[in-house]
């Protein structure tokens, strides 16, 4: 299938590794091109040689860029690059660390106000400041996907700070689907379930630190409640959000897209 992507640009937030870094790759693949950041120099840097080498992609396809998605100057300074470096810019990923573990009695003020930084007001930056640049492009392609977690969904047992940050994207990102629904550009969410990932494996670690639950046992809990029964891949995720990022999911949007084999319960 030829989504139709080929040649357009993509910014994507948090590509050093994980479910963005796997984005990019799917993104590369279909012909895109791709400015990814990461707040370490290194790591980013790291993360496009590797998406190169994974592609066979040029490297002029690929643009690493730093930058701190809670510092608004650098967003700005981001996407100026990439639309130098590029032309223009057609698909924005919203994408950030998760937030610590922890129950309620764990979670001082600081460390609120500091995931809901993090993971809410980094995307609504994002996408405020895309919107300009995305606004050219609407009469090709205007693309705006935020990743967030099925736990905006089905909240998760300790991930308090995900689950109300999380839950925190789902509203902005279906109010922003109705103002920019008639200018032609696009908003959706993509909720990830439990996928392999460097994440995920901070996360048993940090449950087997709290219970004293083996990793193994925590792992097979998490493929145990969803349908399908094991654990996600990136490529599995990736492929699902390269296609709301296409020409071909035109009449998709204010969409939140479970990709979780089954895990949440919920008829709708």
């Amino acid at each position: 299938m030829d989504l139709g992507i080929s040649g357009k640009t993509a910014f994507i937030a948090g590509a050093s590794s994980g479910l963005g870094r796997a984005i990019a790759k799917e993104l590369l693949l279909e012909g895109s091109h791709v400015a990814i950041c990461s707040r370490r120099e290194d790591r980013i840097q790291e993360a496009a040689t590797w998406l190169q080498q994974q592609t066979g992609c040029p490297a002029s396809n690929i643009l690493a860029l730093v930058c701190d998605v809670t510092d608004e100057n650098a967003i700005k300074n981001a996407f100026e690059q990439t639309v130098t470096r590029f032309g223009a810019l057609h698909m924005l990923v919203t994408n950030a660390g998760g937030p610590p573990t922890g129950q309620i009695d764990d979670l001082d003020a600081s460390t609120w106000r500091s995931a809901i930084e993090l993971n809410l007001m980094s995307t609504i930056n994002l996408a405020r400041l895309a919107i300009p640049h995305l606004r050219k492009s609407a009469h090709d392609l205007a693309r705006i996907l935020m990743i967030t977690s099925l736990a905006a969904k089905q909240p998760v047992p300790s991930l308090y700070l995900s689950n109300v940050s999380r839950a925190g994207v789902q509203g902005f990102a279906k109010s922003l689907s109705e103002q920019l629904g008639a200018e032609n550009i696009t908003v959706n969410t993509i909720l990830p379930g439990y996928t392999k990932t460097d994440r995920l494996s901070h996360l048993s670690e940090s449950i087997n630190e709290q219970t004293g639950r083996s990793i193994e046992d925590i792992e097979a809990g998490w493929a145990a409640n969803s349908a399908l029964k094991r654990i996600g891949t990136e490529e599995e995720f990736a492929s699902a959000a390269a296609f709301l990022l296409s020409k071909k999911a035109s009449f998709i949007t204010g969409v939140a897209l479970v990709v979780d084999g089954g895990a949440v319960k919920s008829l709708l």
